[in-house]
């Protein structure tokens, strides 16, 4: 169905289409992976487990699997594993697609009560680690959004990071650039992270110096990789922690390796999560607290997004610096984790540079 000359042009045809696709590019690498699907829906799956007999493809997965957000799996009946990675000379380059409107999560003030409420079970001790969210939304503003432009832009800035494109008439448009690994691996051997710890690059450089907060932020969600593997019957090999790239952010990262049978990718994705860095501690109770108290639906915020292929390599990775764009809206996403130390201006600041990172991809004044 595709032609040599093609490019991500290709994308904004395939939305209009209302074909099913996705996008994406590893970190620290050039080459793309362009999968479609061009005959029938993409299947709806409601239950973690079950991915222990699934197929291959493309899953996109939510915080919280429901029947409004279930997992979605793309089935491609085209996979091309090296993608030409260029616009066409005819592309249109979106300069600046809209303005801010005030949403929940936009306001400082509302923000403000939001961490109140998220701080006092943590100063009580009820838990040890909440993640508190938000959201933004931008109107085009009578300009087309084009996410070829956006996702182009975002392979070329965020060369540390995984970088996905995924179109689901049931979900619009998905872009993001996660610096967060929640599985990957193949003939059993895998892999996954504690990315915790949150920090400002020091001249576009790694920090040397970290706080104790973000320090305590890493070894709780380490501690939980590592007990919740070991429930699962394998014990883990670690190497970590140590700072990381993140866009103009670093964050601290433990590397986790060990073995399981691919049958069980479903047993190993329901244990891993929602994992501290996006939920919290004790992981239900956390769980249930962010989704009555933090104002909004996360919906595939902060679920996990890549390959599933038990027959080959799987890449998952948690759906982190990303927007959804439909219905001539774009709303971004970001959230920090607190604990009984955590300040509110402090937070606040550092939604506000996750968020730069589909912000910069839309306005060139940033």
């Amino acid at each position: 169905m595709m032609e040599n000359g093609e490019d991500l042009t290709l994308i904004d045809d395939l939305v209009r289409r209302r074909r099913s696709f996705a996008c994406y590019r590893l970190p620290e690498k050039q080459r793309l992976c362009f999968l479609i699907q061009t005959e029938g829906e993409p299947e709806a799956i409601f239950d973690m487990e079950s991915i222990n007999n699934e197929s291959g493809g493309f899953i996109f997965a939510p915080f919280h699997i429901e029947e409004k957000y279930p997992i979605w799996k793309i089935r491609p009946d085209y996979i091309n594993a090296n993608f030409p990675f260029k616009l066409s000379e005819s592309s249109d380059v979106v300069e600046e697609v809209g303005t801010f409107v005030r949403v929940a999560g936009d306001d400082f003030e509302e923000y403000a009560s939001r961490f109140q409420s998220f701080m006092q079970p943590l100063t009580e001790g009820t838990y040890d680690k909440l993640v508190l969210s938000r959201c933004i939304t931008v109107y085009p503003d009578n300009r087309v959004f084009s996410p070829a432009q956006a996702f182009y832009q975002a392979c070329q800035r965020y060369l540390h990071s995984y970088v996905y494109l995924c179109y689901i008439p049931q979900t619009g448009i998905w872009l993001g650039s996660t610096p967060e690994l929640l599985l990957s691996g193949e003939e059993g051997e895998w892999s996954t992270v504690a990315l915790a710890g949150t920090m400002s690059l020091d001249n576009g450089c790694l920090p040397k110096e970290w706080s104790n907060k973000n320090k305590e932020e890493q070894r709780y969600v380490s501690d939980y990789i590592r007990s919740q593997l070991v429930s699962v019957g394998s014990i883990p090999e670690e190497h970590g922690p140590y700072p990381v790239y993140a866009g103009a952010l670093s964050h601290l990262k433990t590397d986790f390796r060990f073995q399981a049978e691919a049958s069980r990718v479903g047993d190993i994705l329901s244990v891993l999560h929602p994992t501290p860095a996006v939920c919290g501690l004790p992981k239900e109770k956390a769980y249930q607290f962010i989704r009555g108290h933090e104002g909004y639906e996360r919906g595939y915020y902060s679920g996990f997004v890549g390959l599933l292929n038990p027959q080959g390599r799987t890449d998952l990775y948690v759906n982190l610096r990303c927007l959804n764009y439909q219905k001539d809206e774009l709303t971004l996403y970001a959230g920090s984790g607190l604990l009984p130390a955590s300040e509110l201006e402090d937070e606040w600041e550092e939604t506000e540079k996750k968020l730069q990172t589909m912000k910069s991809l839309l306005f060139t004044d940033l």
